[in-house]
């Protein structure tokens, strides 16, 4: 199994500190675990948690040593985080383990000097905050998270969701990241590039027409689907449909499907053995041409290339 140590930097947010461990246990195949998840602090014992929850945590830094991944939640000291954790994780990076931050998690790696000269991000708040403190980071606050191969940076506490599902994604394929993504309730993986925040208000009733339409979008993405078709099924015309699906998605509705179609695409291709054809077809791309089109454009990958990159045995 991989090996996960989320290394909780007093005070954490216990949502931030729950989170990645909620997440990766619920990764397996077969019925098999993908993780072994273990939770460190520098100083084990009970630490300080937001709303004056008291967290026990009973492994301290020696757990990094057998980690394959480092991963660091929010914390409350992200100015003056301890120098025994900044040495472990320097030695962790220099011994070639992955290390992730989510959300201020990143001022913990800027200060290690893990983030120096490197592409990174934090929530959008902190993001001018980062820039002061460690101006060696290129610092980006328009994106959910940033992969720099050994280091992953995330955004605000629920981009974190979206960081470790790209992380299993990454380690067992789109497959079994979705499948922790139903199981959390959680929006399937999305793409690191995809802004924060929409500067639209969200409307409150979630149960929107619209969500509707875009369910029975998903049911049918091997299909052709129109802004009629869209509109029909929101019962609203084209253009409120177009007005309030940018709003409640961030997207227009054409940005929405083919991002759909790219994870539609994605999976068919980690977790089957379908040609490119039939793929395209599945997916509604409809011709090989056009998804390898898209998928170079998008993905930065012809489909068969993506497939010997990503395709993982269960074995």
């Amino acid at each position: 199994m991989h090996r996960i140590a989320v290394l909780a930097v007093p005070p954490v947010k216990a949502f931030d500190l729950s989170m990645p461990s909620t997440l990766f246990e619920d990764a397996a195949i077969e019925g098999r675990p993908c993780y072994d998840i273990t939770v460190c602090t520098p100083e084990p014992g009970v630490i300080a948690a937001s709303g004056g929850i008291g967290v026990v945590v009973t492994a301290g830094l020696e757990a990094l040593d057998a980690a394959d991944t480092v991963v660091v939640p929010s914390t409350g000291a992200r100015h003056d985080p301890p120098e025994a954790v900044l040495d472990a994780l320097r030695d962790a990076a220099a011994a070639g383990k992955r290390i992730a931050s989510i959300c201020s998690g990143a001022f913990v790696l800027a200060r290690a000097g893990l983030l120096d000269g490197r592409r990174a991000t934090t929530h959008w708040a902190l993001a001018d905050e980062l820039r002061r403190a460690r101006p060696a980071v290129e610092v980006d606050p328009n994106v959910l998270f940033v992969d720099e191969g050994p280091i992953v940076t995330g955004a605000g506490s629920t981009a974190g969701i979206d960081l470790c599902l790209h992380l299993i994604r990454t380690d067992y394929g789109a497959a079994v990241a979705n499948a922790v993504a139903r199981a959390a309730v959680a929006t399937p993986v999305r793409q690191g590039g995809q802004a924060q925040f929409v500067e639209t208000p969200l409307p409150p009733d979630t149960g929107s027409p619209l969500a509707e339409a875009r369910v029975w979008a998903l049911g049918r993405l091997d299909r052709p689907i129109s802004l009629d078709d869209l509109a029909r099924e929101a019962r609203v015309s084209v253009r409120t449909l177009a007005r309030r699906f940018t709003a409640e998605t961030g997207m227009t509705p054409f940005q929405w499907l083919l991002q759909q179609r790219l994870h539609r695409a994605r999976e068919l291709l980690e977790a089957t053995d379908h040609t490119v054809d039939q793929v395209a077809r599945r997916s509604g791309f409809g011709s090989a041409e056009s998804l390898r089109q898209h998928f170079t454009r998008h993905i930065g990958l012809t489909p068969s290339a993506y497939r010997a990159s990503f395709t993982r045995s269960p074995a």
